[in-house]
């Protein structure tokens, strides 16, 4: 139990480390190979803040621990409103960029209702995973489609250029991929561990301490950002991600190992992650009406409490 647990924190410290150095690396290298800014700019956008959740997913898919995956999707989700935006609040009120409520409050409904449809049968298909794809492609058009300064938009994601050789640069990106695979597949093993020794399901360990896990880098930056002035960064992080999180990462163990899921997953944690995907979307229409544009720092509050109240449900509830 002891080594199951050093791993799983192991493997998430060195899951966020390696997770950055990676995803700057690989962008400095693109830059110094000349390649398109919009390009660059694209991929980090889209894969940027859901690298761990993706690579710990498909690990889990690929040893045959599905439910490890599924779990970290809906329990990231989860935990990137109600504690990460929760916690960024009580730093500050965030204010509510314009197009926030007609582009991403609908696209992320959109992806969450789709999953929910996806995944009503309790069976995690091939075809499923298809989907989910097709429909990433769609939320990215749509997100990329209408930037009055898109490219700069796009520009403004990319690394300073450091001015080391491109092979520095290659070589820290592979040896944080490697770390980033290697984190990865301890993580699993240790939850996988837990799971085992405590009598609880993989999903459980999957919604709880693997998804805290994965979601520390959307909490790092939106509490950074807000810190720093860059408000409206906050609120954007977090749909971004929860978007991304259900168009590329669910995906993943349903390409990789189709199987049936567990019965809690539609009768407790999806509904969560549909639950506070409304309130938050609730709470940008009733805010952005008000005087300052933004939503107060008391919802932090509601929102972390919602957090503690999930987590009891899942502890009274976990097999």
């Amino acid at each position: 139990m002891l080594l199951f647990s050093l791993a799983l924190i192991a493997g998430l410290i060195l899951l966020v480390i390696s997770s950055d150095k990676f995803i700057e690396n690989a962008a400095l290298v693109a830059e110094k190979l000349n390649v398109s800014p919009m390009i660059i700019g694209i991929t980090l956008v889209a894969f940027g803040t859901s690298a761990p959740e993706m690579v710990v997913s498909a690990i889990a898919a690929f040893d045959n621990a599905p439910e490890i995956a599924i779990g970290n999707v809906l329990g990231s989700n989860i935990a990137n409103i109600a504690l990460v935006f929760g916690a960024t609040l009580l730093f500050s009120a965030i204010p509510i960029a314009k197009g926030i409520s007609t582009k991403e409050i609908p696209l992320v409904l959109a992806i969450t209702l789709l999953s929910g449809a996806l995944l009503y049968d309790q069976y995690l298909s091939f075809w499923d995973g298809v989907v989910l794809i097709v429909a990433f492609i769609g939320v990215l058009i749509i997100l990329l489609k209408g930037g009055k300064n898109l490219e700069d938009e796009l520009t403004e994601e990319l690394p300073e250029n450091d001015g080391a050789p491109i092979l520095k640069s290659l070589l820290i990106a592979i040896i944080g991929l490697a770390v980033l695979i290697g984190s990865s597949k301890m993580l699993v093993w240790g939850a996988i561990g837990i799971a085992t020794a405590l009598g609880v399901s993989e999903l459980v360990i999957g919604l709880t301490i693997v998804a805290i896990g994965t979601s520390l880098p959307e909490l790092a930056a939106s509490i950074s950002s807000v810190r720093k002035g860059h408000h409206d960064i906050a609120i954007g992080n977090i749909l971004g991600s929860n978007i991304f999180n259900l168009a590329t990462v669910l995906p993943l163990p349903a390409l990789i190992a189709p199987s049936m899921t567990d019965s809690n997953i539609m009768s407790r944690d999806y509904l969560w992650v549909l639950g506070l995907t409304i309130a938050l979307a609730i709470a940008v229409l009733i805010f952005r009406n008000t005087k300052n544009s933004s939503i107060p720092r008391w919802v932090g509050l509601l929102l972390i409490a919602s957090y503690a109240v999930y987590l009891l449900l899942i502890g009274t509830g976990a097999h």
